[in-house]
């Protein structure tokens, strides 16, 4: 009974080069750093793309043929680089610089194309639907082992250690066992393609491709089970000992089959979607930030400042001081005053009635002042989970101690005030190295406080506005170069021409009898 096989719509193949260098793949990462290059510029293309596919799927059910066409041509030159590469060290012939497909290239990629896509799943395929997958990738490609440590006085993540994957493990060993040996270990390499197969087909399917749910199994070896059907092939007329049957010969007067046509991705319309990308990129972020500041300058103010979260500060040692505030502008204080304006520092006491003292001053006299007193440097102010507030990320305590004498006694401070209850500190900055410096009037240990700092950023509006308009020109020539791009590639196979799909290449076709040794061309290829 023949088993009935629909291969997937995804073929990944690659051959072992035999006699791989023994020492090459020590210097791949250096050969391979212009492909690298390139393809981050690509990838941001395909990302693009992806999105404008998504909205004509979304829309249409179609997945735009010039846009598939240079998407599956970044997966292919992806992995190629790859294969080349430490995701298998498969061969030594380095990848070409293209987007079409090489057919004498050890390792090649096609997907094909769909002729409708279900508009309901490309809402969820990508993210819900692949986090099977991407569990299972994480082991297979990188990230299957973290670990972590909890420093500091709120017990945050300070420090990691990542792993990376089982593809990477296995490609290093067989590379060693290559360096000594000179034979890549042949069921390593069945091991490593079947991972690298499973992760190219999610990638192409959360890459909106296609419909067919990668499936959950390991394809081992370099030839795809997509390229030829699998299973128990009929048997030849006459029983088990008969001789094969010869194919039939081919007609004299059938023409060859034309040379598939050539790619209508160009270098120069490639360059142009990947330069449009880049912009568009740009354009968003530009658009992103212009709106956030213009946001929290009409709408964020409060007494004609910009004010950060209010945070609670401790320390059981005489002083609390801020890491040191450098500013540059090389004497041109019209910046700090156009841009920065004039600073705010608002600190009210836990325990009413604490009288406290706030400066600032030049770092290296407050250094001097300090030398030798128990203080606190809080040297980082971060955030949690959303709604829970600021906090204090890294602190350093530095023993010695009490001051020789209260603070507002010294001449040092720039600006200083003090007393009872909310102290407010108003500073025109201006170049130099700066410290805050917090501390109970008297220098006595032990002190809590809330804080809050504010700038007045008088040029807020119009940084705002340059930016929303800088990205509004970014974003149409971004759109101008991708959409020019991408309808100048556009094709469309003549009517009623069935669209190719993917599989080893057919050999050429035999000459028949009656054209051999006539001098005829009928059947051969141009």
């Amino acid at each position: 009974m023949t088993e009935t096989f629909v291969p997937y719509p995804v073929r990944v193949d690659a051959a072992l080069e035999p006699g791989l260098s023994r020492w090459l793949w020590l210097v791949k990462w250096l050969l391979l750093i212009p492909h690298y290059v390139v393809l981050a510029f690509l990838w941001v293309a395909f990302t693009v793309l992806g999105v404008v596919a998504f909205f004509a799927i979304l829309f249409t059910a179609r997945y735009p043929r010039a846009i598939f066409d240079f998407n599956v041509g970044v997966l292919r030159w992806t992995w190629r680089v790859h294969y080349y590469g430490y995701a298998a060290l498969g061969t030594d012939r380095y990848p070409p610089f293209t987007l079409a497909d090489v057919p004498d290239y050890p390792a090649r990629l096609d997907v094909a194309y769909p002729e409708r896509l279900s508009r309901g799943l490309v809402l969820v395929k990508w993210w819900l639907l692949a986090i099977p997958h991407y569990l299972v990738l994480a082991v297979f490609i990188g990230g299957g082992l973290w670990l972590g440590t909890r420093t500091g006085p709120d017990d945050g993540w300070d420090s990691g250690w990542g792993a990376g994957g089982l593809v990477g493990l296995l490609v290093f060993i067989a590379a060693v066992v290559l360096l000594f040996t000179g034979r890549y270990p042949r069921p390593l390499y069945d091991f490593v393609l079947g991972m690298d197969r499973w992760a190219l087909r999610v990638a192409a399917y959360v890459g909106l491709m296609t419909d067919r749910y990668p499936p959950f199994r390991l394809d081992m070896g370099g030839t795809d089970p997509g390229s030829a059907p699998r299973g128990p092939q009929p048997a030849a007329p006459g029983g088990a000992g008969a001789a094969p049957v010869p194919a039939p010969a081919a007609d004299p007067g059938t023409a060859a089959p034309a040379t598939p046509p050539r790619s209508t991705w160009t270098a120069g319309r490639v360059t142009s979607v990947v330069v449009g990308s880049v912009l568009l990129f740009t354009a968003t972020g530009l658009l992103g930030s212009g709106g956030a500041l213009l946001w929290a300058d009409q709408a964020q103010r409060d007494d004609g400042y910009l004010w950060t979260p209010t945070v609670d500060l401790a320390t059981e040692e005489h002083a609390l001081v801020s890491d040191s505030i450098r500013l540059d502008t090389a004497g041109e204080q019209w910046v700090l005053d156009e841009f920065l304006g004039t600073a705010r520092l608002d600190v009210t006491a836990a325990e009413p009635g604490t009288e406290i003292f706030v400066g600032v001053a030049r770092t290296a006299a407050v250094d001097r002042y300090l030398s030798g007193v128990a203080h606190r440097v809080v040297e980082d102010l971060g955030g949690t989970w959303p709604g829970d507030g600021p906090r204090v990320d890294r602190a350093t305590d530095v023993p010695g101690g009490p001051p020789e004498q209260p603070p507002g006694e010294l001449g040092i401070w720039a600006a200083q005030t003090s007393g009872p209850g909310t102290q407010t500190l108003t500073w025109r900055p201006a170049d130099g190295a700066w410290t805050v410096v917090v501390m109970q009037a008297d220098g006595g240990p032990g002190l809590a406080v809330q804080a809050r700092a504010g700038a007045t950023a008088p040029e807020l509006t119009w940084i705002a506005v340059g930016l929303l308009v800088t990205g509004g020109l970014l974003l149409a020539a971004g759109v101008l170069l991708v959409a020019l791009a991408v309808h100048r590639a556009h094709r469309r196979p003549p009517s009623g021409a069935v669209p190719a799909q993917p599989g080893p290449p057919a050999p050429p076709p035999a000459p028949s009898p009656a054209t051999q040794g006539t001098g005829s061309t009928a059947g051969t290829r141009t």
